[in-house]
């Protein structure tokens, strides 16, 4: 994941590349999903086989109604947010829970922040994981997975990893499903993006690859549906070709192991991709939001000095009653040109009693 940074040739370029390498690791991989597609299962797998190399991952489950934890999360929401507790107290069904619990969770997330600040200081992981609710819509369409996504982003080289189960895709209908969720994420959260097509070991991928890279053999799978829907799919793959054209995606089995290390070339590619090019924009995005949080601020001092009392300039005069000149108008001298009276001096014809 090294990327040539060249020499730098004056003071902003040193800066640049200190910057560059403050924000090197860890990579933080976003485990998105649809429920049942085998992301808990992923997680695990991923991190056996990086054990394996004495490469221990930090492992973040963001998924408070999960029940049996197949591995040991460094950080677990479900220590910090008790998801049946939410429940009861809010009068909650399961997906309205998940949503709150991720709400309460985001409030204290720069505490997070700072533990992986740790990680990145001490060098202890060079990946983190960040394992994500089931209910994908939950955590992808909500604020707080909004709040999420963009604070890791714009602090550690973050990619997005959608997992695809291909047992269940082997409909052309349910496939172009999931590719239009997997393309609608891409382009909302604007990051690196890998399609893991999982289950490999039950179902042979051939099939998935053929019909993101040939429009036709999808046509022809689409040729047994009869329904408005393959009407319908049919002209969304001609709309998403330009979006495979750019997918990256890889076959693996969460079971056995397989293709793990593909998946890893691919994590390194798009983490380069991410300092090269994401990196730049989400440093423009930042340096924009700061600058309109600096003009708010500085509307919000003006308006306090007028209202207390530093308005704008008034004239004197606005305006002279008909008939009147400015040289009419009484205006009292400075004190050296006031009478030369003595203090305590009676001024005739001034009767106090009067």
């Amino acid at each position: 994941m090294d990327c040539d940074e060249g020499t730098p040739s004056s003071n902003n370029a040193i800066e640049d590349k200190t910057e560059y390498e403050a924000f090197k690791s860890p990579v933080c991989l976003i485990v998105l999903g649809m429920a049942g597609s085998g992301k808990t299962t992923f997680v695990s797998k991923l991190n056996s086989y990086l054990k394996q190399y004495k490469r221990a991952p930090y492992l973040i489950n963001l998924d408070p109604a999960c029940k049996n934890m197949p591995y040991t999360p460094n950080i677990d929401i479900r220590d910090s947010v008790k998801y049946k507790q939410v429940m009861k107290n809010y009068g909650l069904g399961p997906n309205g829970a998940i949503v709150t619990s991720l709400n309460l969770y985001t409030t204290k997330f720069h505490q997070l922040m700072d533990l992986l600040g740790k990680v990145n200081v001490e060098n202890s992981h060079d990946i983190a994981v960040i394992d994500t609710p089931g209910q994908i819509e939950v955590f992808t369409w909500s604020a707080s997975g909004q709040i999420l996504t963009e604070s890791l982003a714009s602090t550690f080289p973050t990619i997005i990893v959608y997992v695809m189960d291909l047992e269940r895709s082997t409909s052309p209908i349910t496939f172009m499903s999931n590719m239009l969720y997997a393309c609608s994420v891409l382009y909302k959260t604007k990051l690196p993006f890998i399609v893991v097509l999982n289950k490999c070991d039950i179902v042979d991928p051939t099939y998935a690859i053929e019909w993101m890279h040939d429009f036709e053999t999808f046509c022809d799978a689409l040729e047994n549906e009869s329904s408005y829907m393959s009407n319908l799919t049919r002209t969304m793959a001609l709309t998403l070709d330009e979006f495979y054209n750019e997918l990256k995606c890889v076959p693996v089995s969460s079971f056995t192991g397989h293709n793990f290390d593909e998946f890893f070339k691919m994590v390194d590619v798009a983490a380069d991709e991410f300092q090269k090019e994401y990196r730049v924009e989400w440093d423009k995005l930042r340096k924009e939001k700061l600058q309109t949080e600096i003009s708010q601020l500085n509307k919000k001092l003006d308006d306090l000095a007028v209202s207390s009392g530093k308005g704008e300039h008034v004239p004197l005069f606005t305006s002279i009653s008909a008939g009147r000149e400015i040289s009419d108008i009484y205006l009292a001298p400075n004190a050296d040109e006031m009478s030369g009276d003595s203090e305590g001096e009676e001024v005739p014809g001034f009767n106090v009693n009067d």
